[in-house]
């Protein structure tokens, strides 16, 4: 009985060890001052090979567009929207439509108008992911971003 237990708990933990919990984009943050009473947070997407990201512009019907969230804040207000890089267009059969999306590297850029002399935005980066055979269910991240 003691080897078959033993040998359960091999099992298990060998099948535990194997499967793993896959996270291919991983985010930074950074804010940089470009004036006295503004600055430039920038949200860095790192997106592993094989692997996309979609757009902020994904039409209705495709996967989940990569959206940001930022709650009032007393200490600044936002200055137009959330700017992305250059995307890659093209049609997939999974959503039968024209996506756009990011490989390898995204840089999302928000200008801010400073209140004050520091401020630590904080927020929500809501995304999807896709490599050629699944796509991820959607995920929240939250961040918080000093302005210094």
């Amino acid at each position: 009985m003691k080897k078959l237990i033993l040998f359960t708990a091999v099992i298990l933990s060998a099948l535990a060890a194997h499967s793993q919990i896959l996270k291919p984009v991983t985010w930074s943050y950074a804010a940089k001052k470009t004036s006295a009473t503004e600055a430039t947070v920038f949200i860095k997407a790192t997106i592993d090979d094989g692997w996309h990201l979609y757009s902020q512009t994904v039409k209705e019907g495709g996967p989940v567009k990569t959206t940001f969230t930022f709650p009032a804040s007393s200490a600044y207000t936002l200055v137009g929207k959330t700017i992305e890089p250059k995307s890659i267009s093209r049609y997939e059969e999974t959503f039968s439509m024209n996506v756009n999306f990011f490989e390898k590297s995204a840089v999302f850029q928000q200008k801010i108008k400073l209140k004050g002399k520091n401020a630590v935005v904080k927020g929500t980066v809501e995304f999807m992911t896709c490599d050629d055979k699944q796509c991820l269910p959607p995920e929240q991240i939250n961040f918080s971003v000093p302005v210094k």
